[in-house]
């Protein structure tokens, strides 16, 4: 099995796979570590891609790596977490196995790293936490089977970033399939449970506020998932404004996720301001309303879920007798 695990790239909404250029650049040029940057199906102009198909493109790219014994992370942003964590089904190797790499037959998915995302609930597509009303951002058109952006894309993913560096990336903005956000929650998985996820907050994020994050990562730690979580102070797009940062938390998650020194790593956790670890400090009243207000919330959540599943099933076995 190669000794450095592959990472499979999967972006979000409106985006392609290029958004990824400057963070692979580094890390496959600098640190030699292989990357591959998934084209979702929903992105690419045609209204009647699914969610399920771009599951099963990501489960495709996973596959590939695994059945050449190679282990794999999976970097997902946004929506593409949605996917990224549904295609980690089956591939992540049970967690009281016990196996050696002389005995491995296979790869598995070994991480997830999140960035400006949320942790996926399993048999929930896309839009049904919010009962499928869409945020002030973009709008349904049924006529083209498109969501469409209603903001300027600059001020919603980029505005942290110098004016045309900002266009240049609005002008590679794609359409994104209806089908795909509003359908398939029968293929939704909750993969952060199966294995250990790095969660890259966002905190000036204009897309998906940083608080919701913030209880996504409570909600998660509640209902049992491993979650490192690290913040950084971009936008909704920290591989483009903040790229060598950016690989620096990556180059950290591998680290921990194989055990093996990734060597020197750009913008180390808790160098200068670029990156945060979220924590509530006694002393520091401004934390609990910052980190440990929303984490608690997002941690009441998770209980809540948690409880109605449990009522559920015993609902279910009553009525089974």
């Amino acid at each position: 099995m190669s000794d450095l695990p592959t990472l499979v790239l999967v972006h979000g909404s409106w985006h392609g796979p290029i958004c990824y250029d400057p963070i692979v650049k580094l890390l496959q040029g600098k640190h030699k570590l292989k990357c591959i940057a998934i084209t979702l199906p929903s992105t690419t102009g045609n209204p009647d891609a699914t969610f399920k198909d771009d599951i099963d493109t990501a489960r495709e790219a996973i596959s590939r790596e695994t059945d050449a014994w190679r282990d794999v992370i999976v970097i997902a942003h946004s929506y593409g977490g949605m996917v990224g964590n549904s295609a980690i089904k089956g591939f992540a190797q049970p967690r009281d196995a016990v196996e050696t790499s002389s005995s491995a037959t296979t790869g598995h998915v070994i991480g997830l790293i999140l960035i400006a995302s949320g942790c996926t609930l399993t048999g929930l597509a896309f839009m049904d936490p919010f009962f499928g009303h869409p945020p002030p951002s973009w709008r349904v058109n049924k006529a083209t089977g498109f969501a469409e952006l209603v903001v300027p894309p600059r001020e919603l993913f980029y505005h942290d970033l110098p004016e045309d560096e900002a266009e240049y990336w609005v002008s590679q903005l794609t359409s994104q399939s209806l089908k795909a956000l509003f359908e398939g929650g029968e293929h939704a998985y909750a993969g952060w449970m199966d294995v250990p996820v790095w969660f890259i907050g966002t905190i000036e994020d204009r897309g998906l506020p940083v608080l919701a994050q913030r209880m996504s990562v409570g909600m998660a730690r509640e209902m049992g998932g491993n979650v490192v979580h690290r913040e950084m102070q971009t936008s909704h797009s920290p591989f483009l404004s903040k790229p060598e940062e950016t690989v620096g938390i990556i180059l950290e998650a591998v680290e921990a996720f194989t055990g093996k020194k990734m060597g020197d790593a750009p913008a180390r956790t808790g160098s200068g301001n670029a990156v945060a670890v979220p924590e509530a400090r006694l002393l520091q009243p401004l934390t609990w309303f910052k980190f440990g207000l929303p984490l608690v919330f997002g941690r009441m959540v998770g209980r809540g879920i948690l409880i109605f599943g449990f009522g559920r099933r015993m609902w279910r076995s009553m009525f089974r007798r």
